[in-house]
């Protein structure tokens, strides 16, 4: 997070002035500390190739307003005049914050957590080994002050490894190991100390480094602020844990150096005040070509492939500012060059240095209590930092975008990468938002908008302000594990998560009575899920569809067939505002709802308006914000012929999806659901997001009926389809049409199969 300088009005406002970016240039040739001081400077969504639905496709997954990428529409910093000298290599000060006003502290919890960090009752942490590290662990003695660790490659110690002999690791019972071999047998002991002496060696333990050459490895160095706290095996353990997230994730052969601090100061003694994290990183410039070229060369992730789809196809600026992590991530020379102290130069050991504020009410055990900061939390939002993440807004060199920028969109095809307007984060042009960008200069323009209540519903590892009580991790699936993903780390293909159903919308002819449109959807998790539901029909009119509906409505039911909510002209809504920009409806006589809903299964129902008829679009949007997914979702509506067929559109995302696509027919004239005119025989198409078409399928025997049995979502009728795949993060079609242009009510189904 970038720090905000002329804007913060706190009354640490002249700090972060001070201190905010620095920039050192190549010519360090002096060696002490004081040369090495900084130099400080001031200043279609579908394309379809098939005749006949390229408009219908373009409809499926309409957004609001479409801008056009003029100069107006990319709301960018442009460069400065004149040639200003450019530093190679500078510093980024990032901060995160709490929810002003809230976690005034449960000294209790803060007290027990101490008495068990020094008893030795901390959880020890979990770390698989790396290729060059692992995690040694010990019981604890009763009585110890401290432990000294040896390492050796043999189990007689006969000689312990240069820096592994006889090392003082304080007061914890566990100690990462690093700088190894990859695929190497090592042996550890540990010896406890207080007062009195020095005991015995325990036994020794084996550990093997793992045998790859890839894998992210993240070597921490704790500073004497936390080795010296009576809390330190509790705030170990915690940046151990924290650390592991990231070695679990991302497959790139790159070692990243942390320095970590608990401390209420800044490296250069002023006072954090009500923050709750801070990090400096080294930072590079590089060509803005250099940059996206290598970018490109590294995709290796189906997030890659989409969010590539969308870069730039012309430079925005010459050059771009990469934190030195990132850099060497896509395969520059961009090594880490800063010091103990904050101060830059060659030989600089650390990519970052990461400081938790001792003055605030911070704890490092989960379940945090509801007055406690989560640590863990915290600490996780500032590695996003030094490994890349942040904005360019507000920076020493606000003219060279940053990675994330690149990211960064009002809506759809429409950049905004300014301090104005709405941001969000998307990999796809703005079709799809994954987070909101904050635009409060309180905050991090860098980070996500948050809630402006606590508990908070938006609940994001990088949220610019968090709430107390409340705890969240990065993974394969978050708005920070996929930003990481995109601009130059790689996410391992077996992360645990996969790839998810994000959307449906579905356009079709509605009449009134049992002819109406129906989406059904089931959550499933144990959290609640933020949807956005629509009903669109006069914006359909602008992309060529005849006969579009005038005024929509939307009724959402639960499972009992309740009304729990309604809307008829979308604006008239309580929450409307909430509604992400990129999703608010053009026209207002269209319907929008945005619910936050348990986990169950759901149907909203579109219908016009006093009975009005024409062509609508019904769409669910899954906004994020926790771990529950939509398992499966569904439309049902009349089928006709030419334009009036079902088409419905379904969004894959993250990674690949195993899914089973069904069009229902026949099944719904039989009971238990009656439903009159059922389309008699239905066929089944998949397209791509180009048009392409992918699969298809009249009777689901007569193709796949071994592995649709399988699923045990075989239709019950062998005139209806469907149609298993594996697909990769994008966007799909689906159409459905009667055999010899029969027309009925059918139904449209997608299932998430694993």
């Amino acid at each position: 997070m970038k720090n905000i300088e002329s804007q913060n009005q706190n009354q640490y406002g002249d700090h972060l002035n001070r201190r905010h970016f620095r920039a050192q240039g190549t010519a360090v040739t002096q060696l002490g500390r004081a040369q090495r001081r900084w130099h400080r400077l001031s200043g279609s969504v579908f394309s379809s190739a098939i005749n006949g639905i390229r408009v219908l496709a373009n409809a499926v997954f309409l957004c609001a307003a479409v801008l056009s990428m003029d100069g107006t529409a990319i709301a960018q910093t442009q460069e400065q005049s004149g040639k200003p000298e450019i530093f190679p290599f500078l510093s980024a000060n990032h901060f995160s914050r709490g929810k002003s006003g809230m976690g005034q502290g449960d000294t209790q919890a803060l007290a027990r957590e101490t008495e068990d960090a020094i008893a030795g009752k901390i959880a020890q942490p979990v770390m698989r080994p790396t290729r060059s590290s692992f995690l040694a662990k010990w019981q604890p003695v009763n009585g110890a002050t401290g432990y000294r660790l040896d390492v050796s490659t043999t189990p007689s110690f006969d000689s312990c490894l240069t820096n592994y002999l006889n090392v003082d690791v304080g007061n914890v019972t566990s100690h990462i190991v690093s700088g190894l071999r990859r695929g190497t047998e090592y042996y550890y002991r540990v010896r406890a100390y207080n007062s009195a002496g020095i005991g015995s060696a325990s036994e020794a333990t084996r550990e093997t480094t793992d045998d790859t050459e890839t894998g992210l490895v993240i070597i921490p160095t704790f500073d004497s602020t936390i080795t010296s706290d009576p809390r330190s095996a509790a705030i170990q353990a915690m940046i151990v844990s924290s650390i592991e997230k990231y070695q679990a994730l991302f497959s790139d052969p790159i070692t990243v150096s942390i320095r970590f601090r608990y401390s209420g100061f800044y490296l250069d003694g002023t006072p954090m005040g009500n923050q709750i994290g801070h990090s400096d990183s080294s930072c590079w410039i590089r060509d803005w070509n250099t940059y996206i070229t290598a970018l490109i060369a590294d995709a290796k992730t189906p997030n890659d492939a989409t969010a590539n789809e969308g870069l730039p196809t012309t430079a925005l600026t010459s050059s771009v500012v990469i934190r030195s992590a990132v850099g060497r991530a896509v395969g520059l020379d961009t090594p880490s060059v800063m010091f103990e102290d904050g101060t830059l130069g060659p030989g600089g050991p650390y990519d970052g240095i990461i400081t938790i504020n001792s003055l605030q009410p911070v704890q490092f055990t989960r379940p945090v209590s509801t007055d406690n900061f989560d640590g863990q939390m915290f600490t996780e939002h500032e590695i996003d930092e030094v490994l890349g993440m942040g904005s360019h807004l507000n920076s020493p060199r606000p003219e060279f975008l940053e990675p994330t920028d690149l990211f960064s969109w009002a809506s759809l095809n429409a950049r905004n990468t300014s301090a104005s307007g709405e941001r969000f984060f998307s990999i796809d042009r703005g079709l799809h938002f994954l987070a909101q960008f904050n635009q409060n200069p309180e905050g991090d323009f860098g980070d996500f908008d948050a809630d402006d209540f606590c508990p908070a519903d938006r609940l994001y590892v990088q949220n610019a302000f968090n709430c107390p009580g409340q705890s969240t991790d990065i993974s394969a699936t978050s708005p920070e594990g996929i930003g990481l993903d995109v601009m130059g780390y790689d996410l391992l293909p077996s992360t645990p998560g996969g790839g998810v159903i994000g959307n449906i919308s579905t356009r079709l002819a509605v009449g009134t009575g049992d002819n109406v449109l129906i989406a059904g959807f089931i959550i499933t998790g144990s959290s609640p899920k933020q949807l956005v539901l629509r009903g669109i029909g006069p914006s359909l009119a602008q992309l060529g569809v005849t006969s579009a509906m005038q005024d929509t409505t939307l009724e959402l039911h639960d499972s009992t067939g309740a009304v729990i909510a309604t809307n008829d002209d979308w604006q008239d809504d309580a929450n409307a505002q909430s509604i992400p920009a990129g999703l608010q409806p053009q026209d207002n006589l269209e319907s929008a709802l945005l619910v936050t809903l348990n986990p169950g299964v759901y149907s909203v129902v579109l219908r016009g308006y006093h009975d009005d008829t024409g062509t609508a679009l019904v769409e669910v949007y899954d906004i994020g914000g926790s771990s529950a997914q939509l398992s499966n979702i569904s439309t049902r509506g009349f089928v006709q012929t030419g334009d009036n067929v079902m088409i419905a559109g379904v969004i894959v995302q993250y990674h690949n999806k195993r899914i089973i696509i069904r069009a229902i027919g026949p099944t719904l004239g039989q009971p238990p659901f009656n439903v009159p005119g059922s389309l008699p025989d239905p066929v089944l198409e998949i397209h791509g997001a180009n048009g392409d078409l992918l699969a298809s399928n009249d009777d689901w025997r007569e193709t796949q009926d071994l592995a649709i049995i399988a699923t045990g979502l075989a239709p019950t009728n062998d005139l209806e389809s469907a149609i298993v795949a594996t697909c990769a993060p994008g966007a799909y079609t689906a159409i459905v049409r009667g055999y010899n242009n029969a027309i009925g009510n059918a139904l449209v189904e997608v299932y998430g199969l694993d």
